[in-house]
C-alpha cells in the first residue's frame, strides 16, 4: 500500500488518480480530506503532519509513503518523528516532495533551512528515499483565476523575467514512478519545466485557452509585496519576490531529469493552461 500525504494539493491529488489508474492500493491524507476528493476505490482518512501520531494507523501496513513537506506549515512538523512512525508501520520507501530552494536559497529560512532540515531526516531514516525538488509551479497562477474571470487582467511583477515552472502532473508523474520502481533510491530529482516562460507569456497562453486576450499589468515590487504580504508571511515574501525578480542560475536552468524518469518532455505551460482553463473562465 502506498500512502499519499498533501493529498488534496495540486500534486497529491494527481499522485493518487495516477496511482489508482496504475492499480495501486492507495491510501489518501491530508487535515480535511472527505470521500469526493479521492477516485473510487481509493482510501482516505484526515491526518495532520503536524500531529505524527494521527498517521500511525494509516501507515501501518504501508510499504511506500510519499511526504509533502508542509508548506506553509513546514517548520511546525518533526520529520524524525513521522519518519519513525513510518518505520514502525512497515514503510521501506519514501518519496519527499521537497523544494529547489534547498540548493538556490540554502540560507533563506523558508525556502532553504527548514527544508533542507526535513531532507535531512530522510536521507538518515534508514529507508530507500527519493528527494524531488521543483521548483516554481505551472499552478501557482490560479492565484489570478478571479482577476481573469472577472477583468480578464492580470497584474504581476516582473513581467519579462522567465522561469521554468513546472507543471504538478508531471511531478505527480515523477513521484509515482520513485513509488513503484527500483532505480530511484538515493536520488535527488530537480524538477522544471521544459522552457523559461515569463509572467506575460503565462497570461497570453490562459487568454489563449479560453478564447479571449487577457490584459497583463506589471506591478511594481512593492505593490507585489503589499499584495502577498496579506497571505504571506515577511520573509517568504522577501524571498518569493528575489526569486521572481532576480532569480540566480541555477533558478532558470532547464533540467532533464523529467525526461529522464519519465521518458518524454515536461509538459510546457500552455497545455497546463489548456487543461485547466476552466478555472478561468
Amino acid at each position: 500500500m502506498i500512502v499519499v500525504t498533501g493529498a488534496t494539493g495540486n500534486v497529491g491529488r494527481s499522485l493518487v488518480r495516477v496511482l489508482a489508474a496504475a492499480g495501486e492500493r492507495v491510501t489518501a491524507t491530508s487535515r480535511a480530506i472527505a470521500g469526493a476528493d479521492v477516485p473510487e476505490g481509493v482510501g482516505q482518512r484526515q491526518a495532520d503532519l503536524t500531529a505524527p501520531e494521527s498517521l500511525r494507523p494509516l501507515l501501518d501496513g504501508a510499504d511506500a509513503l510519499f511526504l509533502q513537506n508542509g508548506g506553509a506549515s513546514a517548520h511546525l512538523l518533526s520529520p524524525q518523528d513521522i519518519l519513525d512512525v513510518a518505520k514502525a508501520g512497515g514503510v521501506r520507501r519514501v518519496v519527499l516532495l521537497s523544494s529547489q530552494g534547498v540548493a538556490t536559497r540554502p540560507d533563506s529560512a523558508s525556502h532553504g533551512v527548514v527544508a533542507r532540515s526535513i531532507e535531512d531526516a530522510v536521507r538518515q531514516s534508514g529507508m530507500h528515499w527519493t528527494i524531488l525538488r521543483p521548483g516554481g509551479f505551472d499552478s501557482n497562477t490560479y492565484a489570478w483565476a478571479e482577476s481573469v474571470r472577472t477583468a480578464r487582467t492580470v497584474a504581476a511583477p516582473f513581467g519579462d523575467v522567465g522561469l521554468p515552472t513546472i507543471d504538478p502532473d508531471d511531478i505527480a508523474e515523477v513521484a509515482a514512478a520513485a513509488l513503484r520502481e527500483d532505480g530511484h533510491a538515493g536520488q535527488v530529482y530537480e524538477l522544471t519545466g521544459p522552457a523559461l516562460i515569463t509572467p506575460r507569456q503565462q497570461a497570453e497562453a490562459i487568454g489563449d485557452a479560453i478564447g479571449e486576450p487577457i490584459r497583463f499589468v506589471e506591478q511594481t515590487r512593492d505593490e507585489a509585496r503589499a499584495q502577498m504580504s496579506r497571505f504571506m508571511p515577511g520573509p517568504v515574501v522577501e524571498t518569493t519576490l528575489s526569486i521572481l525578480g532576480e532569480p540566480t542560475p541555477a533558478e532558470r536552468r532547464l533540467s532533464p531529469d523529467v525526461e529522464r524518469v519519465l521518458g518524454r518532455e515536461p509538459r510546457p505551460f500552455a497545455a497546463w493552461a489548456r487543461r485547466n482553463a476552466a478555472a478561468f473562465r
